[in-house]
């Protein structure tokens, strides 16, 4: 295998790239976004196993510059009393420590590594098609040009083209709640640093961490049907507040202040997620992260697993002896762990499932292939072994 093509420039994409290059691949990156991606808004936390990823490719310090760290998670009931706190992840090791940050200043920072290292990323650059021959693969772009590899990653996200083009039927659906996100610089009387704070609130999951500059990031899991399509187009954030904030002031906790609080930085999405068995690979065309196993926001791992599969993918191309033994290789590893967390988070989210840890976001009890993550990921382990 001479040259790998990359299609997305996300944090799939991006760590995709960066481990390829480490395992001595030839890999270029083409991004639709004309800049460093979309940011969408929200916020996100990488777990514990996000950061070993990216220690593994040699990119924590590109992370640890942005976003703030969480070493503890406490947990709140619909009255505001404290009824657990834990520890969170490996708070013990600095490099290894839960991170909350703003999506895109992460997919930012990965692809400026990915510059850095001399990897070719292409902006602007929107697939249209996909030519699947019997020895190469050409992606075909909306302007007109063309990339030929030996092999294409999707790593383009929930509404990846990639996987629409290759596995038509294989389609996100609603996994049961609608998901807020906001910024405020309110901040309650009770916080304390690097702690993540989970309301179990009486009709709402809430959670809230306060960066070290005293800005809260928050969010709200509301279970109901998905708002519509135009509603979600339409909506602004005096209408997102108006929402929600009946629905928190049923409780006496800091979610309804925090939210009341909140100008214009508050977005909302339903969480929406693949279902299990859908195929990743067609000939040459391989899909990771969100475009192969998109699960809903409540274990909070989406991002963590994306980086999971950017390593295990480059180790299992470094390590089988062909290209089938590789792609066979990484989807045995791969596939058990991933569509575990895809059922245990929608679980969550319909509320039929009772989390195991703490708020259930990224504390729960192990998912499959815990015991073996840190050979899978551990660089000088051979995966074909």
């Amino acid at each position: 295998m001479t040259r790998l093509i990359v299609v997305g420039g996300g944090i799939a994409g991006a760590g995709a790239a960066l481990a390829l290059h480490k395992a001595g691949l030839d890999v270029e990156v083409y991004e639709a976004h004309p800049d460093s991606a979309e940011d969408i808004g929200a916020f996100l936390t990488l777990a514990s196993n996000g950061m070993r990823a990216l220690a593994e490719v040699d990119a924590s310090a590109a992370v640890t510059a942005i976003g703030f760290p969480l070493t503890s998670m406490r947990v709140l009931d619909d009255t505001g009393a404290e009824v657990a706190r834990v520890p969170l992840g490996e708070a013990g090791t600095a490099h290894l420590q839960y991170r909350c940050l703003r999506r895109g200043d992460l997919n930012a920072a990965l692809q400026a590594e990915v510059t850095r290292r001399g990897i070719g990323i292409r902006h602007g650059a929107r697939l249209v098609s996909v030519e699947d021959g019997p020895d190469t693969v050409t992606a075909h772009f909306a302007d007109g040009s063309t990339a030929t590899g030996d092999l294409l990653i999707g790593a383009d996200g929930l509404s990846s083209t990639v996987r629409r083009l290759t596995a038509p039927d294989a389609r996100p659906e609603y996994a049961g709640q609608y998901v807020f996100y906001g910024y405020t610089d309110a901040v309650p009387e009770t916080t304390q640093g690097e702690t993540i704070t989970m309301v179990r609130g009486s009709s709402v999951a809430f959670g809230y961490a306060v960066s070290p500059a005293q800005e809260t990031y928050w969010f709200a899991r509301v279970t109901d049907a998905p708002l519509a399509a135009d509603a979600l187009a339409d909506g602004t954030p005096a209408r997102w507040r108006d929402l929600l904030l009946p629905l928190l002031r049923k409780d006496s906790t800091p979610a309804a202040d925090l939210v009341a609080a909140t100008a214009d930085r508050l977005m909302v999405t339903n969480a929406t997620e693949l279902p299990t068995g859908t195929s990743w690979r067609s000939g040459r065309t391989l899909v990771i992260g969100d475009a192969a196993h998109a699960a809903s926001p409540a274990t909070g791992q989406g991002a963590s697993m994306a980086l999971e599969d950017a390593v295990v993918l480059a180790k299992s191309l470094r390590d089988a002896p062909d290209t089938d033994a590789a792609l066979a290789l990484y989807e045995r590893l791969r596939r058990p762990r991933v569509e575990n967390n895809i059922t245990v988070s929608g679980n969550i989210s319909r509320g039929t499932h009772t989390p195991s840890g703490p708020g259930g976001r990224g504390a729960g009890g192990n998912r499959p292939g815990d015991d073996e993550l840190v050979r899978h990921l551990e660089w000088g382990t051979d995966l074909s072994s």
